[in-house]
Parts: structure tokens; sequence; C-alpha cells
């Protein structure tokens, strides 16, 4: 009996031995990392403990880790944020994105394309939030931030959006002074003449400290988009649909294929382009000679909505491979969809690899081949790559798998 009780002893300190020098719950072994806060742009490995980011280093031991990830051949990225979406998904009928239908549940949507944190923006105003909070941010594993609606009852629609009376920037600001999901206030949709819906989106947003969006257009004649741009908004605020021609609007891109000057002046000064796709907020008349010209967005988005996903746009990554194809770099277009995001909402915990964060991580392949990329006015355009998440971790915790680079195989191999 001794010797058996030796013998156990003995085996449960080797156990307690094995386990104790397992240092990390996670390691992702050989990939491409691309970090752009911390300018890390080669191969390295990521050592995770529990939801936390415990090391950045190259040839990490693998017997330090209970889990090994061989992300050789892959690029290991921050966990994207995508900054224009739309999450206020509910049941009630005619609300359009405001606890209806057409907004999308996040975790359907987001993991499997390496997207970590969704930004609604203007789903919910400040007479709904907390029925956006309790039914999508808290239930949801997706990290939810939001852009309170200037409009009180959100983006319902039709004439709930054009109510000037309902639009009160402090009411709105002080709402998102209580909640730290809130990281931003938006504007859409109004057709009007009037600059009202702007200036009480900035009373907002000086009152919480957040940026505004404003989602421009809709009335003939249009407002002055150079007013808008070098006068109305603040350094940070953010105009959505950079690439969009809408009636109502005036685009970024002129008659003549050239971008207005007072666009880069805007850029200078330090008012944020984001993309926000859509279903109609993207053409490549816009964007190609944009880009050819120099001038490239800070960030870049989706608009999602049952809409804008069954079309040209389809996701977050389809997007990012789109700027790819018109030769922005890889580099540059991680940076616009991580950590320059995470900077405009003044987040800068998210959208980076740093030791210490919380272990928000995208594992992408950059396939070669012959794609087709479709804009929000029905034009293709031929690519030749393509980004896919092959894994997605959140919080430590691989949420999304494309093909099982993270789980055992079934039966050992002989």
């Amino acid at each position: 009996m001794r010797f058996k009780s030796t013998i156990i002893g003995l085996l449960l300190g080797f156990i307690a031995l094995h386990s104790y020098a397992q240092n990390y719950s996670l390691l992702l072994k050989g990939g491409h990392v691309i970090d752009p806060k911390n300018n890390i742009d080669g191969i390295m490995d990521i050592a995770i403990n529990a939801d936390t980011i415990a090391l950045v280093a190259n040839n990490i031991d693998e017997s330090e880790a209970e889990l090994v990830v061989n992300a050789s051949g892959l690029y290991v990225v921050p966990g994207l944020i995508d900054l224009h979406s739309h999450n206020f998904h509910g049941t009630e009928p005619d609300a359009y994105l405001s606890n209806s239908f057409t907004a999308l549940p996040p975790d359907g949507f987001s993991f499997r394309t390496g997207v970590t944190t969704v930004v609604d923006v203007g789903g919910a105003g400040w007479k709904n939030f907390s029925t956006f909070k309790e039914q999508t941010i808290d239930r949801s594993k997706t990290r939810v931030l939001s852009f309170l609606n200037i409009v009180g009852s959100g983006m319902r629609g039709g004439l709930y959006e054009q109510n000037l009376d309902d639009m009160d920037g402090k009411l709105t600001g002080q709402m998102a002074q209580q909640h730290p999901e809130i990281v931003g206030v938006k504007v859409a949709h109004y057709s009007g003449p009037e600059w009202k819906p702007v200036e009480q989106a900035v009373i907002a947003g000086e009152i919480a400290n957040v940026p505004v969006m404003i989602d421009f257009g809709g009335h003939i004649p249009p407002l002055s988009l150079e007013d808008l741009l070098m006068e109305k908004l603040r350094p940070g605020d953010i105009f959505t649909h950079t690439f969009a021609h809408v009636t109502g609007r005036i685009p970024v891109v002129d008659e003549r294929g050239n971008v207005r000057p007072y666009v880069y002046e805007a850029q200078k000064r330090g008012v944020i382009f984001d993309v926000g796709h859509g279903g109609g907020s993207f053409l490549f008349r816009q964007a190609v000679p944009a880009l050819e010209e120099g001038f490239r967005p800070n960030t870049i988005s989706t608009d999602l909505h049952t809409g804008s996903m069954n079309a040209g746009m389809k996701d977050q990554l389809n997007v990012m491979s789109k700027f790819l194809n018109m030769k922005m770099p890889l580099a540059e277009v991680i940076a616009a969809s991580s950590w320059n995001s995470a900077q405009v909402i003044k987040r800068e915990d998210l959208g980076h690899l740093s030791v210490g964060t919380e272990a928000d991580i995208a594992i992408l392949s950059l396939q070669e081949g012959a794609f087709g990329f479709i804009d929000a006015g029905g034009y293709k355009m031929d690519g030749s790559q393509k980004l896919v998440c092959e894994l997605t971790i959140r919080a430590g915790e691989v949420v999304y798998d494309l093909n099982g680079i993270s789980r055992p195989y079934w039966l050992v191999k002989q």
C-alpha cells in the first residue's frame, strides 16, 4: 500500500508540475502578425493566458501552451472592428433599423469575418437605447458598441427621421454620458435644408466627449459638402459613405474624376472618412479614381444590414478585399479595420495585440485567384486577392474556426 501511495503521489506531482509548466492556454504559432499600433509586420508567435494576450515574441515554446494553433502561411491580426453596422435587431414592424427586422443580431455575422467588435450607428436614440442594451448589447458574445441617433426614437425610417422636434443634443449627450457602450452620435437620412440635425449632434458630442458620424445628404439642391467638412464637423468627427454618389449629396470625386480639394483639407484637419459601404453607398467610379489619386479612407466599414449583406457589400472582409484590389496595402487595410477605428471611437484598449490587452484576434488567409467584386450600383470589378477568415478569438476563446485549425483529429493519423 505504501508503494502504491508513493506511485500515486509521484504521478500527481508530475501532473501538477506539467500543468504548472503550461503558462498559456493558447499559442498561435508561426503566423504573419500585422499589428499597426505596435508596428509589427512579420512572423511572430502570440501566447494567450485565459482572456489576455500574455506574450508576443519569436519562437515561444509549444510545451508551454495547452493548445497550439499552427498559423503558418496565415495572417494574425487584431480582432476587426466594424465601425458602421446595424444590429438593433427586433420584431417591431415598420421600424427599419430600430428594433426591427432589417438590422442583424451580431453574433451570426461577426465572428465568421474576423470581426470581434461592431458599432451600431444610429439604430437607437436616447429614448430606446435601454431596450437595445438589454436585448442586444448585454446578450451578445460580440462586443457591441453604439452611436446614439440624434433622433430620440432612433433610426425608425420615414417621417420619424425628419422630426426636428425629436432631435435634442442635450438629452442625447446626457444619455451617452451614462453608458460607456455609447461611443458616438449619429445623424442620418435627414432630407431638409436645415443644419439643425448636425448642430444638435455636435452639441451631444461635446457634452459626452464623443465623435459625431454624419450620413449626409438628401436635399435638393444639396447642402454644401465643403461647409459640412470644413465648418460644421470637428476634428475626429466622421463622414461616412465616403464613396457614395447619391441624389441630394455632392460626391467626394467631381465630374472630372478628381477628389475635391477641400476633401483633402478636411482630412488634414482631422475629419475621418469612413467607407460605410452599405447597399447604396459605394461606387467604384468614386473609389477607384480617389485611390489612384492617393486619397484613402481612414476607416473601412460595412453598413451591415439585411439589404447590404446580400448585395455587393456582403461582409467586412469582402469590403477590405475590394481595397486590396484597388492597391491599398494590406497593412493599411488592416489598420483601417482595427487600430484606426479604435482610435476614432476613443477605445484604445481595442484594435491591437499588445501584451496585457484582451485577446481579440483574427487569423486570415489571403487567397490568390480570379475573383469578382460588385459595388452598390451593380457594377463589377475583377480582382486577384481575397481575404478569408480562418479563425476568430474573442476574449481568449476560439469562437469561429473555418477549417478546424484549432481542433485535434478525431482519429490519430498513422
